[in-house]
């Protein structure tokens, strides 16, 4: 009867511990992720071997996802069959889709080099293709590389100013900011602001606002951010968080 009640006792002070509530917050974080991410033997080997591979996870695998493309989506899904079929694909059949689909999905792993590769090949088999020509504009902003994406992109934004839903729009108003045109820039966002309601476009414009000394500017588009978060989906809302972290910090910078 005394070793129960200890072992009750030992239970109930395990379970109301400050370091066991956040220990099992983080092994079900990295459960999820895991899950999510289709690393079905890492899931496997978290839920049975609990915190410690949890840790090991969070080292070898969650802290190595890609920071480069992070809050810039393209259309795409990230499956690594997938790969391996358009792989397959183009050894048979050489069309300019399959390497542009290839390329997305690194794009979206964070392998920039490989996906520049790939959209240049399906940019070589037809380059009147206006989604290969933003693609890989938008692939060379993010290697650091503004000067050579922006003719890609003016042109298709040019043509077509809601391709992608307002993506190459967005892409081509960081290229003019990236190259320190803020003149430029400034419109082309506003231009997206009007059609969207992308954080990701309403925290850079207030970014631009500041550098230029218009606070009253910023802080209105930072609010609309933060006013809309809450009413979001669940998947906008991871996908966006990024936006509204950094919304979060600029308002209290302009305060």
């Amino acid at each position: 009867m005394g070793g129960n009640l200890f072992d009750l006792d030992y239970l109930r002070a395990l379970l109301t511990s400050p370091f066991f509530l956040v220990a099992t917050v983080f092994w079900l974080w990295m459960l999820v992720d895991a899950l999510r991410r289709r690393e079905w033997v890492w899931a496997a080997l978290i839920f049975f071997f609990s915190y410690l591979t949890a840790l090991l996870y969070f080292f070898l695998v969650y802290r190595q996802a890609p920071a480069a493309t992070r809050g810039f989506e393209l259309p795409g899904a990230v499956d690594r069959r997938r790969i391996r079929e358009l792989q397959a694909q183009i050894h048979h059949l050489d069309k300019p889709h399959h390497y542009l689909e290839l390329g997305d999905i690194y794009f979206h792993q964070g392998k920039l080099a490989k996906a520049e590769a790939a959209y240049r090949a399906a940019h070589e088999r037809d380059g009147g293709d206006p989604d290969i020509r933003a693609h890989l504009g938008q692939c060379l902003l993010r290697q650091g590389r503004p000067a050579e994406a922006l003719p890609l992109l003016e042109g298709i934004c040019r043509d077509a100013p809601q391709h992608d839903y307002g993506h190459s729009q967005m892409a081509l108003a960081e290229t003019l900011a990236a190259l320190g045109d803020f003149d430029r820039a400034i419109p082309v966002w506003q231009q997206v602001t009007e059609h969207h309601s992308y954080p990701r476009a309403r925290v850079q414009l207030a970014e631009l606002h500041l550098a230029k000394g218009q606070p009253d500017q910023a802080r209105a588009l930072l609010r609309e951010v933060l006013d809309d978060e809450p009413h979001a989906p669940g998947f906008q809302r991871r996908r966006d968080r990024v936006w509204v972290r950094r919304a979060r910090r600029l308002l209290r910078q302009v305060h």
